[in-house]
């Protein structure tokens, strides 16, 4: 049982490099959902996630059907500027279920239907209005640690 970063369909390598460094540290583990916009042998993407990327957990899926496929019993939220609750509204589970944070494109988001079909899995990140989104490997890091923090995080020092 344990938390999961999912990045469906990402674009830049830089992006996913720093939340495969993020993986990590944290002991998560790292779902990417392909067509990926770059290789994943990436220079960029090695850089960023610097010389920890072959020590990192990542799996990766033809589509996202294929990741609900594996965890039928997994708690899925959709990070996105859709949804009626914060990521700090909600109680992630320690331990008990595999608990799973879906990002979506840099440039697109995730899915309308995907949101529409799980809006009860839907959290944002509160921001201001002078910006349409944040960085998504800010993002990913903010609501990862949120979950630890509510976890006491664990096997951490």
């Amino acid at each position: 049982m344990g938390l999961h970063i999912v990045l469906y369909q990402p674009e830049i390598p830089a992006n996913t490099g720093n939340i495969a460094r993020t993986c990590l540290a944290t002991d998560t583990t790292l779902h990417l959902i392909h067509p990926l916009g770059f290789e994943i042998t990436d220079k960029q993407l090695k850089r960023a996630g610097l010389d920890y990327w072959h020590q990192v957990r990542v799996k990766e899926y033809y589509d996202i059907k294929e990741l609900f496929s594996k965890y039928p019993e997994g708690i899925f939220y959709f990070v996105e500027d859709y949804g009626d609750q914060s990521y700090t509204e909600v109680n992630y589970p320690a331990h008990e279920k595999e608990v799973f944070f879906i990002f979506g494109q840099e440039t697109n988001g995730l899915p309308e239907s995907l949101l529409k079909n799980n809006e009860e899995g839907c959290i944002r990140i509160p921001m201001g209005p002078k910006v349409r989104s944040l960085n998504l490997s800010n993002s990913a890091a903010i609501v990862l640690y949120e979950a630890l923090r509510q976890q006491n995080f664990p096997q951490m020092k």
